[in-house]
This record gives structure tokens, sequence and C-alpha cells, in this order.
């Protein structure tokens, strides 16, 4: 029988020490007869990975967690494997090159994964529990942007289900029994918000099109997501057309509420009110959503814990995109933006991106009022570059 020995104690894995003795979990040698060497001889090439993963892992780390598995059976190798897979080329946005098999695994593989989430959200994880706030009152200007500008909104959240793996390690088994859940979840849902299920493999690729439903991409693949494709998965569809929830895709559960006036307060409130019914209908059926005390809301991306909360406006911008400033100022603000589609006319406004970088740290309105603050100051600087004007003055300070 496996035991918790560290060969050098880490801080941070001191806290979850009491649980990671209780668990005391099999060696997974033993319970999948896997042929593997010693943690030195398995240590994997991280040269050319240029992920959160590939920059904090060392041999040291690794040969701490080489031995563990949760009672799903997730070991180690299986949480590293995307950054291995997918190392990036150092020229795009850093990715955490890692996933969570399960909720089990934020706690045995705390050493490793703490690291990550505070290198990638750029935020101290500390004993205090993180702080949600769905009140859409408390929101300033959201509900005001300058729709010449302002193209669209898209304000989403992702949920794990407590008792089930993530996506990335599920059986299909789980799958089925996940639809089930949110089948009987939603059922209740529209009651009072009409709505309709649909489920992937019934659906036509007319349909799938009008869904905006993509094929697995290969990353999907690589890491598992898009097992038994399309068993199990569907979408959940609103009559009025202002909620949308995705169930066992990339994660659980997703809603997403899009918006075409860009009323940012508005998309908000409607995930915060239905995220909030979800969330009780689940826990009358003895499956509450997935949640870690000093971490928050936790599902297979690191990138994702605390609230698991974007907010995506589109902006149509021409001379921003250009400026010197420009990454300065996104930095600062703690955003990021990209190019939607392809730009054919070079003297006409394209459409940009425009999101929260990170998801843990805020409170879900804090978060929301982050984006809004962020996206109306882009705004005015767009505006003073068409004037001809100057835009030093309104860098902000580093938030």
């Amino acid at each position: 029988m496996w035991k918790v020995k560290p060969p050098v104690a880490s801080p941070m894995e001191m806290r979850y020490r009491p649980f990671l003795e209780s668990l005391v979990p099999p060696d997974p040698r033993s319970q999948f007869h896997l042929r593997r060497g010693s943690p030195d001889e398995e240590f994997p090439d991280l040269a050319r990975s240029y992920t959160r993963m590939g920059r904090i892992l060392t041999l040291d780390m690794y040969r701490r967690q080489f031995h563990r598995c949760t009672h799903s059976g997730v070991i180690f190798d299986d949480v590293i494997r995307p950054g291995l897979e997918e190392p990036g080329d150092g020229s795009g946005p850093v990715s955490v090159g890692c996933v969570a098999g399960d909720a089990q695994s934020y706690v045995l593989f705390c050493d490793f994964l703490d690291r990550v989430i505070e290198a990638h959200h750029q935020h101290k994880i500390s004993s205090q529990t993180p702080e949600g706030d769905f009140n859409h009152n408390n929101l300033k200007g959201g509900d005001d942007l300058d729709r010449s500008y302002a193209v669209r909104c898209e304000v989403s959240v992702i949920r794990g289900v407590e008792d089930f793996c993530f996506p990335t390690h599920c059986s299909r088994g789980e799958r089925r029994q996940l639809l089930t859940l949110a089948r009987r979840a939603l059922q209740r849902l529209q009651e009072e918000l009409p709505g309709r299920l649909l489920l992937l493999e019934e659906l036509n690729q007319e349909q799938q099109r009008e869904l905006n439903l993509n094929p697995p991409s290969s990353s999907q693949l690589r890491t598992g997501v898009a097992r038994d494709w399309p068993d199990a998965r569907a979408v959940w569809v609103s009559k009025d057309g202002s909620l949308v929830v995705w169930v066992n895709m990339e994660d659980h559960l997703r809603l997403v509420s899009t918006r075409d006036d860009a009323n940012i307060t508005e998309a908000f409130k409607c995930i915060c009110i239905n995220l909030q019914k979800l969330e009780k209908f689940y826990s009358e059926l003895r499956h509450s959503f997935t949640w870690k005390q000093q971490l928050g809301w936790v599902s297979s991306s690191p990138a994702d814990v605390g609230t698991g909360l974007r907010i995506r406006v589109h902006l149509r911008l021409q001379h921003l995109p250009k400026h010197r400033r420009l990454q300065d100022v996104l930095q600062r603000l703690r955003i990021c933006m990209e190019q939607t589609g392809t730009r054919t006319d070079l003297n006409s406004p394209a459409v940009y991106r425009v999101s929260n970088a990170t998801t843990f740290g805020l409170s879900e309105a804090g978060l929301t009022q982050l984006v809004i603050d962020g996206v109306a100051l882009l705004v005015t600087m767009e505006t003073r570059l068409e004037g001809g004007g100057h835009i030093d003055e309104l860098v902000p300070a580093q938030k």
C-alpha cells in the first residue's frame, strides 16, 4: 500500500497534508499494471515546452508526484500530457499545459497545480475562501457601450459536477449519467425559461452550423475530451435565445448568454440568475457543483478555476491595434484581445474580441466590471486616435 512520503516538504503541500495522508491511494502500477521506470527515467523533455507546465515542472517536483494516483485512476503523467503534446511556440499566449482529470487532482497534485494557477492568474492562493458576487446591480456602465464600436458580447460560465470525473478522464457511462442529470435539471429550469434540449447525435450538419457547433479540435481529441463524440453530448437552447447550455463538451456544463446589442449587464444578469437556479436543482439531485476551499469553482482546466467566468466583447477597431503601447495597456487592464476572422480591407476597422485574461482572484461581478471598464477605455482611446490625438495620458496604472 502506497503512502505519501515526499522527499522534500513543500509549503504548498503542507496545507493539504492531512488530506493526502488520509487518502492513501494505491500505487497505480499495481492497479493498472503500468510498465514505468523510475521518476528520473520517466521525466519528460521540457526543453521545447512553452507552457506554464513546462516552465514550472522540475525533476524534484516530478518525483514527489510520480507515484500518486487519485481514486479514479488519474496519475501525474495524465495531468501534464497536454503540455507535452502541444508545447506551443512562444509566439502566442502561454497556455497552462495541464489538466485535472477529476476534482481530487487539485488536492493530490496541489504541489504542482497551485504553482500553475498562481503563475497563470497572477494571484496568490491563500487560506481565505474566494468571495462570490452574482449581484448584477453592482455593475456600472455595462449597458451603455458605444454601439458604433461594440458589436456584440458574450458572457459564459463553466461548472463541474461533484462525484464525476472531468471530461478529460470520465468514462462513457459517467458521461451518460451527466446527461441524465442535466436533462432533469434543465427540465426544471424550462418551467420558468422555456427551451429545448437537443442531442448532438440527432442534429444534421445544417443544424450544427446554426448552433455554431464545430467538430472536435485536435486538442480536444488529444486530451480525451472528444472521446466517443458525439455520444451523450447535448445543447439546451432557450426559446427566446437568451441562454444556451452546453452539456459534456469541454466541461460538464457551460452556460452562455450572447447579445447583439453588446449589453454586458443583461448578459451577466441572465447567466447569474439561471446559474443559481441550476446550482439549486443539482444540489437537490445530490450532485452539487465542484468547489474547493481555497480555489473556488474548479473544472478540468486550471485556467478556469475561481469563477469559471468569461466575458467577451467584440469591438470594431482600426487605429488602436496598431499603437505601440497596446500590449502594455492590455496587460495593465488585465484583459486580452485578438482579431476575429480575416481582414480583407486594411482601410476599414476589423473586429477584435476583448475578454478577461484570468478567472481567479476577483468575484464574478468584479471580473465583469473589469472588462466593462477596460472596453470603455479602449473605445475612448480609439476615439482619441481617430481625431489624431495621443493616448499616453490615458494609459492606466497596473491593476
